[in-house]
């Protein structure tokens, strides 16, 4: 089976007079992938602007947007409808003996593709983080899929979560000190900790569906605007997903924009304004996704 939904996703600046805008990078547009195919989209902004596409460095898709006149309110809108095949459980990909424990052994060639994605970015001063991941280990508590379930868990059952629509992540250890945070924190908690069992693992931007608003019954925390989560590199089952804030691994709810090493790579959409320093009021972002209908299996084939 495979689902059919429609995306909406604006961005609102609003400022008490006219300034100008420079160079802007919106990173909207879903990877290309076997988890999914896009069947329409288009770039809106409501003052005339040049648009260019280009793929960076881990082939993410970027638009690079230059605007033509000043204005008080700058309004970015993008829209997707897209067919998504969803995730299997991490059961149905049999890990490889060198990685069903800890450490796991990569390989020469893994090694010089993933070594980016293995070392630690964040500093970790006080070592909270680093003590705070050896717990997940200690005694015989080895085993690599038991070990990431349990820290997913832990992260989501320990700590509350604080939506923020401000820029920025907390590092891993102001996580831990406030036991609170948002997607993104969490997500980049686990990465670092992760990192330090020495599994290569990315940060993923993305949108999350939420069941409850087409009717459903269940309803996901973070919806309503840009997600965040993680994948981990295992030999067997390659980059599966892990979803701390919603305790997901499989399944439709996760669409993935982006991928990067840290948060930063990613933000959706970042750019300056020129003008009055007290001119600018806030800004306003709303993701509106929509499931559209599902296609049986046997729809699919020869696609």
């Amino acid at each position: 089976m495979s689902v059919i939904f429609d995306l909406e996703h604006v961005t609102t600046y609003r400022y008490s007079q006219p300034v100008s805008f420079g160079e802007h990078r919106a990173i909207f547009l879903p990877r290309g992938s076997h988890g999914g195919r896009l069947l329409s989209y288009d770039l809106d902004t409501n003052i005339p602007a040049d648009v260019r596409w280009l793929m960076d460095t881990l082939s993410n898709n970027v638009a690079i947007l230059k605007f033509e006149q000043p204005a008080k309110e700058l309004v970015v809108t993008y829209r997707v409808k897209g067919e998504h095949f969803g995730y299997r459980a991490i059961s149905n990909f049999p890990l490889e003996a060198r990685a069903e424990e800890l450490p796991v052994q990569y390989t020469p060639d893994e090694w010089t593709d993933l070594a980016a994605f293995i070392r630690p970015h964040a500093e970790d001063p006080d070592g909270s983080v680093a003590a705070w991941t050896k717990a997940f280990v200690a005694g015989d508590q080895d085993q690599t899929l038991d070990v990431l379930q349990r820290m997913m868990d832990t992260i989501n059952g320990t700590m509350a979560y604080q939506a923020r629509e401000a820029e920025g992540t907390q590092s891993p250890g102001e996580t831990l000190r406030l036991a609170s945070g948002t997607c993104r924190d969490y997500a980049w908690l686990m990465i670092e900790a992760v990192r330090r069992l020495g599994l290569a693992c990315r940060f993923v931007s993305g949108y999350l569906y939420d069941p409850a608003l087409d009717g459903g019954d269940v309803g996901m925390t973070g919806s309503g605007a840009t997600h965040a989560w993680l994948q981990v590199y295992l030999p067997g089952a390659g980059w599966r997903n892990y979803d701390p804030t919603n305790r997901i691994t499989q399944g439709f709810d996760l669409i993935p924009v982006a991928i990067a090493r840290h948060p930063a790579q990613v933000i959706p959409l970042s750019g300056s304004w020129m003008g009055a320093a007290d001119a600018y009021l806030g800004m306003e972002v709303s993701v509106a996704i929509r499931k559209l209908g599902n296609l049986p299996e046997f729809e699919q084939q020869g696609r």
